[in-house]
């Protein structure tokens, strides 16, 4: 020991890893006790020897901490105890609490040697751990709430960050002596009580989340609770050490939530893309519906899918469908009149609806609030099911998820219906193209309210329809020649008719005219929707002539359906199976070039392998014409009869057809 006078002794215990604690010479300087500077090892030895007037524990160790603190305490000797760390923490504060600490000081706390000698001389240490020591600790180092509390779940000691004491009714010392049934309810207090008796029969630090009122909300908490050794009143006791954690329970919600919506929407991808993949090798729009309807819900995120259409008339026909919703598909099928309903709104508007029956539930009728909660629907999405133009119903599915149907699920189900809409469309064109034998149907139209009758009846002519189609965009035109009218006339009569949206001349002649034109409302695209070829159509003396083509399994009815919603005076006047002719493409492009000139031929040659056609081009038109000794008018007009002549082998084989 070094010289220090005095007749008491203070053991400062200091931890061998860490370096010379400031601590000695403070208390070396400004006491008469003897310091007497041990390392953790030695003071067993040192109890062995004397019992101290004091202990000082300079360590930085929570678990150092205990260690001593148990040696000291097991040698059942009344010696008071000081935790002086260097740096602290909440873990020394608990350390120190444990082990019933007179004193808990940082290296950076006021009055620091003046606090650790004035609780070594304190007399009745048992009965002075009872208030002050308990109340400087809990004030020092601990979270938003520190609470002594017995084992009989009596308050003892409280503390409140001064911040947060607006929260609350009562003061912090108002809970001295108070109950936690009297400040809990019933099955909160009793989780906690058993938390503090798990504490004190394990001797253990335990956790455990709970929620208490303010007076503005309901807060949550997070607690750790730390048994005491010893007793206190004449019971064990434990620290309480509350932090408030509410908005990172909220965090955590959110971040729950996030996650899950992000996995249910990887699972809802995967299924439209599984379902995407299988309508490749469809081999009919009834397989397409159906394999979609099932898919959906057995990928158990669906609890119903259907798909329906709307016939001319505003009635919904259902076509196929899924799962067990069956109330909510009753409801639908009874009460198709109900227009704001999401099925209905898809197939007024083209865009895709939702319904959310968790939020909107008061708003909805109440046999459909009832058809919900006996199938458990908590949401619904109504998907178009659109290709450029041409509806084929829509898709409802339902769900029993609460978060169904977000934006992402949205623009997932967006590109399903139109890829069913494609493949329903490409299906039919394949059944077209590959067909040996194709049924012909003739319609026969006994006036209408469209342009072409109207403008049959006012000046006598005829209307027929040269072709039919959608451009990429999904905009609808025709192109329509009209015999016996001037072009002007049909302008004039097109820009006072409620039918026509845009009316172009394309061609006037002396005896007639070609416009193109796009209609509200037209027999024509309707039969388009259907993906049925267009031969011919016709009108004249009031009296339309539509001459289509459809697969062997076209439901024939259905067509004429749709096209009776349009033309009321509608009948199926003949029905003919017709066989086309099977012709090699080596058969085609003989024919093709029979029917060019040897000079439309040489310049279709001189172009085409002089670059012409390229972008941009290796050779200009009268460099094509110097090499035909033409001028470049005439080679220009031997090019445009040639592509005309080729150009039409494709198209007018297949006049009106939409393909």
């Amino acid at each position: 020991m070094n010289g220090d006078s005095g007749t008491g002794l203070i053991v400062l215990v200091t931890d061998s890893r860490g370096g010379e604690c400031r601590t000695v010479e403070d208390l070396r300087g400004r006491t008469e006790y003897r310091v007497r500077r041990i390392s953790v090892d030695a003071l067993g030895s040192v109890l062995d020897e004397r019992c101290p007037d004091g202990i000082v524990l300079a360590l930085d160790d929570p678990e150092t901490v205990r260690e001593q603190g148990e040696l000291i305490n097991g040698r059942t000797i009344d010696v008071p105890v000081v935790v002086a760390p260097s740096a602290g923490g909440e873990a020394l504060a608990i350390a120190a609490l444990r082990i019933r600490a007179a004193e808990y000081v940082r290296s950076t706390a006021d009055r620091r040697v003046d606090r650790i000698v004035e609780a070594i001389e304190a007399d009745s240490h048992a009965d002075r751990v009872r208030d002050d020591e308990f109340r400087r600790i809990l004030a020092t180092e601990l979270p938003d709430e520190a609470f002594v509390i017995g084992e009989d779940g009596t308050y003892l000691e409280a503390r409140v960050r001064p911040e947060s004491e607006d929260l609350y009714e009562m003061d912090a010392a108002d809970l001295v002596g108070m109950e936690l049934e009297g400040v809990f309810p019933n099955d909160t207090a009793e989780t906690l009580q058993d938390c503090i008796d798990t504490a004190i029969r394990t001797d253990e630090i335990q956790s455990v989340e709970y929620d208490a009122q303010t007076n503005d909300d309901w807060l949550r908490f997070e607690a750790r609770v730390v048994p005491i050794d010893g007793w206190i009143d004449g019971q064990r006791a434990v620290v309480w050490l509350a932090r408030e954690i509410t908005e990172r329970v909220k965090r955590e919600l959110e971040l729950r939530a996030r996650q899950a919506e992000l996995e249910t929407l990887n699972r809802i991808n995967a299924i439209v893309r599984q379902v995407i993949e299988t309508l490749v090798d469809a081999p009919s729009r009834n397989a397409i519906e159906r394999d979609v309807c099932r898919q959906l819900v057995d990928s158990e995120l669906y609890c119903g899918s259907w798909i329906a259409e709307w016939t001319g008339d505003g009635q919904l026909r259902y076509r196929t469908g899924a799962g067990e919703a069956t109330a909510y598909l009753e409801y639908v099928r009874e009460r198709t009149p109900d227009g704001n309903r999401p099925f209905r709104r898809a197939a007024r508007t083209g865009e895709i609806q939702t319904e959310n029956y968790g939020v909107e539930r008061e708003s909805v009728p109440e046999p459909l609030r009832d058809a919900v909660r006996e199938d458990d629907v908590r949401g619904v999405v109504a998907v178009p099911i659109t290709h450029e133009g041409t509806d084929f119903g829509v898709l409802t599915v339902l769900a029993s998820r609460d978060d169904a149907f977000s934006e992402s699920e949205r623009a997932g189900f967006r590109l399903l219906g139109e890829t069913i809409g494609f493949t329903i469309m490409a299906v039919k064109n394949r059944q077209l193209l590959f067909a040996d034998t194709v049924v012909e149907l003739e319609f026969r139209i006994d006036g209408g309210d469209t342009f072409s009758f109207d403008l049959s009846r006012e000046y006598d002519c005829t209307c027929s329809l040269e072709w039919a189609g959608t451009t990429a965009n999904g905009r609808a035109f025709q192109f329509v020649t009209i015999d016996g009218l001037d072009g002007e006339t049909v302008i004039t009569e097109a820009a006072d008719h409620d039918s026509v949206e845009e009316c172009r001349l394309v061609h006037d002649g002396t005896t007639g005219c070609t416009i193109e034109i796009r209609l509200c409302e037209s027999g024509v695209r309707t039969l388009t929707n259907h993906g049925v070829t267009i031969r011919d159509v016709t009108v004249e003396d009031d009296v339309g002539t539509c001459l289509i083509e459809v697969p062997q399994n076209a439901n024939v009815r259905e067509v004429a359906d749709a096209l009776s919603a349009v033309y009321e005076n509608t009948e199926l006047a003949a029905r003919r199976e017709v066989d086309r002719e099977v012709q090699t493409a080596a058969e085609r492009r003989n024919r093709i070039l029979d029917e060019l000139t040897d000079r439309q031929l040489t310049t279709l040659r001189l172009a085409y392998y002089g670059g012409f056609f390229d972008w941009p081009r290796e050779s200009t038109g009268e460099e094509v014409a110097e090499a035909m000794d033409v001028s470049p008018p005439t080679m220009h007009q031997h090019l445009r009869k040639g592509l005309k002549t080729i150009l039409g082998e494709f198209f007018e084989a297949g006049a009106g057809t939409v393909d």
